[in-house]
This record gives structure tokens, C-alpha cells and sequence, in this order.
């Protein structure tokens, strides 16, 4: 089905405003990106923030009229319209798309992430098989593909622990540890969707379900484990500190992710108490903190 997008350059203090006038007139869908290369990487909990320079792009069924269509958005906006393009949107199936563009990934030693529907590209390899779905976690991310480096450099160490991926997405950092020999894995998160895709992507790989158990944290186990793995966000993880080292065992591994280099004081002064951190690794503006809790 083809589709016509209305494309506004705005500011943060019409934002809100173009984007009211804009479902009101009969957008299906109104996006809001960065129109000057300024991230927000990490907001506070419950804040919204949008850039100073932003740009509102409002999808519609292309059988409008675009100039009474614009009338209209002006006439609910109230003010002069702000320098706006009306497109077409090329009619394509973006599942396929997607698909396309998304690569096998080396990530060091035999490790190689592989699409599910694109053959292996060393069957000699260790092959982790995976689609996303709707789950973060693809190995394209710094952020995941540091941790995916660090789970392939212990390799044989790995033989016959058990691990919690805490904030499990799409599994992916679960399943590369039982790939290597991990006894189990159990993964935690907070949306049904990862559950469901880390779920899918482990018998993907040939994994029993029983190896890699998924909870909502409400309902995750108590017990200790050997390693932790949490690629979350740097003000999540410095709040789950208590929780992670008391999941951890004594003499345990903890990897850290989601982290920028900013940050990285900061979440390993909430671990400090109880952990000896290994030196920083780094990739970008992100890093991934390794470290050993400490016997009693």
C-alpha cells in the first residue's frame, strides 16, 4: 500500500503542538527524530525529552490531496506551519527490507551471530541462529557485541555454569554461553516480547527449554549463579546492584553493558562494595565492565 509522509522541521517548544495537528488531521503514525545530531541517549525515568532541533515526519493514505491536507493541519496547529516537504513513501515490504541489510556478525574467536534465514558462514563455527523479532539484541550494538566478546574469550570456562541474562531481550547473550557450554542459563525481562523471542531463539539453536528458563523478574528464581550478564542501561544496573550481587555468587563473574564511557564510575562505584573490577573495555562512546565478586 503506498503512503504519502509530511515532513516538518520544528523545534522542541512546537513539537508537541505539529504533532496533536497532525493525528488530528488524520495521521496513522507521527515520528520524532533528531534533526541536529544531538543524542539523548539515557533519559531520566518518566521524562520524555525531545532535541532542539526536531524533525516530525506524519505518515498518511496516499489518495489524500496534500494542499487541503496541509490547510487542515495548519487550521488545527493554529500557527504558521514551520518549513515542511510532503513525499512519497516508496511502497515496500519493510520486513524484507530489514532482513536484508542484517549480515552475519564475527564477534572474535568461533563466535558468529547468523540471521536465521541466511546460511552460516563457517558451519565449523560456533553458529548462535537468531531473529530478533520485536526483542532487543541483533549484535550490531557495541553494547551487545562487547558482551558477545567477552562470553567468547572465556570460551571452555564457561563449561557447565550456570548464568542469569538479566534483561535477556532477544537472548542472545544466554544463548552464546550455553552455545559454549554453559550448563543453564535462566533470562529475565521486563517485556513479554523478549521472553517470547528469547524463548523462540533458543530452540532455534537446538536448546531445551529447560537450559534457558525465561521470567518476568517478579517471578525469577532466587538462587545464585556463576556469571551475571546485564546489558541494560547505566541507571538501571547502578539500582540493581543490590539485586545482581546478591544473585551472583561468591567468586562469580558479573558483565556489565549499556554503559557510556561517562558513565562507568559511576555504575562501578555501586559495585564496588563487593566487586574487583577488570580493566574497561571500550568501543565507541560505550564500555563493558567485567568484573569478580570477592569471597567473604
Amino acid at each position: 500500500m503506498p503512503w504519502l509522509q509530511l515532513r516538518i522541521h520544528t523545534d522542541r517548544d512546537q513539537a508537541a503542538g505539529l504533532e496533536d495537528a497532525l493525528l488530528e488531521s488524520g495521521a496513522v503514525s507521527v515520528t520524532l527524530q533528531d534533526n541536529a545530531d544531538q543524542p539523548i541517549l539515557e533519559p531520566a525515568l518518566g521524562e520524555t525529552p525531545l532535541w532542539d532541533k526536531t524533525l516530525l515526519t506524519g505518515l498518511f493514505d496516499a489518495d489524500i490531496e496534500t494542499e487541503s491536507k496541509t490547510a487542515q493541519i495548519a487550521a488545527s496547529y493554529r500557527k504558521p506551519m514551520p518549513q515542511h516537504r510532503w513525499e512519497l513513501l516508496e511502497d515496500k515490504d519493510w520486513e524484507r527490507e530489514w532482513m536484508k541489510n542484517y549480515q552475519p556478525i564475527h564477534c572474535g574467536g568461533e563466535l558468529w551471530i547468523c540471521p536465521s534465514w541466511l546460511p552460516a558462514p563457517d558451519p565449523e563455527a560456533t553458529n548462535l541462529m537468531l531473529d530478533p523479532g520485536l526483542a532487543f539484541g541483533t549484535g550490531t550494538h557495541p553494547t551487545t557485541f562487547m558482551c558477545l566478546q567477552w562470553l567468547a574469550e572465556q570460551g571452555d570456562n564457561l563449561k557447565g555454569l550456570s548464568l542469569v541474562d538479566y534483561g535477556c531481550g532477544s537472548g542472545i547473550l544466554g544463548i552464546a554461553a550455553l552455545l559454549f557450554g554453559a550448563q543453564t542459563v535462566v533470562g529475565t525481562d521486563i517485556d513479554p516480547q523478549a521472553l517470547t523471542a528469547t524463548a523462540d531463539n533458543a530452540e532455534r539453536n537446538g536448546l531445551a527449554r529447560d537450559r534457558f528458563p525465561v521470567y518476568l523478574p517478579k517471578d525469577c528464581p532466587a538462587q545464585t549463579v556463576d556469571v551475571t550478564l546485564a546489558n541494560i542501561l547505566a541507571g538501571p544496573l547502578a539500582e540493581l546492584a543490590p539485586e545482581l550481587n546478591r544473585l551472583t555468587r561468591p567468586g562469580g563473574r558479573l558483565c556489565l553493558s549499556g554503559i557510556l564511557n561517562t558513565q562507568a564510575q559511576a555504575v562501578m562505584d555501586a559495585y564496588q562494595a563487593w566487586f574487583d573490577f577488570d580493566p574497561i573495555r571500550q568501543q565507541e562512546e560505550w564500555v563493558c565492565l567485567t568484573a569478580t565478586k570477592r569471597q567473604p
